[in-house]
């Protein structure tokens, strides 16, 4: 794993992002059983995309997104409060020095990593019911252990007066291996197509 320690949401951390597949991604290349994912073309185009132009497509953020960001600090800190370790921040990481994939994990441990979610309320206290992994987040996880060589991760919700919900997520042995494949299989498309788009030119 190699770490880039730039801000998240910096000029700078989406350069280092532009063209890459990253793990808050990778549910557009694989589906949460393994199989291709109908997605994968239209994201293959935009890596490329980003790639020829060097600049990261801007992604849509509304409210509930941006409070969100603005809340991620307040959770960490919760986060290390209640489980009493200290959460080293960072911008990106790389699986290794070829940097093909990525991902931007809200914290590292010293063998985890931890993704924190702010939801909306009524969504908070669905997670809390439920007190699992939600379907939604299940690639980006398993795909960032599979980017940083963890073998377990944290997962946080957080909304300011209900409780957290923190789960110790464990490797899917089975899943990473069949996202391995389709991630080089998606990586060497990638690679072809920006070849043939640079042709063009």
């Amino acid at each position: 794993m190699i770490k880039i320690d730039v801000p998240q949401g910096s000029p700078e951390w989406f350069a280092a992002r532009a063209g890459i597949p990253t793990s808050s991604c990778f549910d557009k290349i694989v589906t949460s059983k393994g199989e291709p994912s109908r997605q994968a073309k239209n994201y293959l185009y935009q890596l490329a995309g980003e790639r020829i132009t060097g600049a990261k497509m801007d992604t849509y953020q509304n409210a509930a997104m941006l409070r969100g960001i603005e809340m991620e600090a307040e959770a960490r800190a919760l986060f290390q409060m209640v489980m009493d370790i200290e959460v080293e921040e960072v911008g990106l990481c790389y699986a290794d020095e070829q940097k093909r994939v990525a991902c931007s994990p809200d914290g590292l441990l010293l063998d985890a990593g931890l993704e924190i979610k702010c939801p909306l309320i009524h969504t908070a206290v669905g997670y809390l019911l439920s007190g699992s992994l939600p379907t939604d987040y299940f690639q980006q996880i398993q795909g960032s252990m599979l980017v940083t060589g963890f073998n377990h991760y944290f997962f946080m919700s957080y909304y300011p007066g209900l409780p957290s919900l923190i789960l110790d997520v464990q490797r899917d042995w089975k899943f990473t291996a069949a996202l391995k494949i389709e991630l080089e299989a998606f990586c060497e498309e990638l690679d072809a197509l920006e070849k043939k788009l640079r042709g063009l030119a």
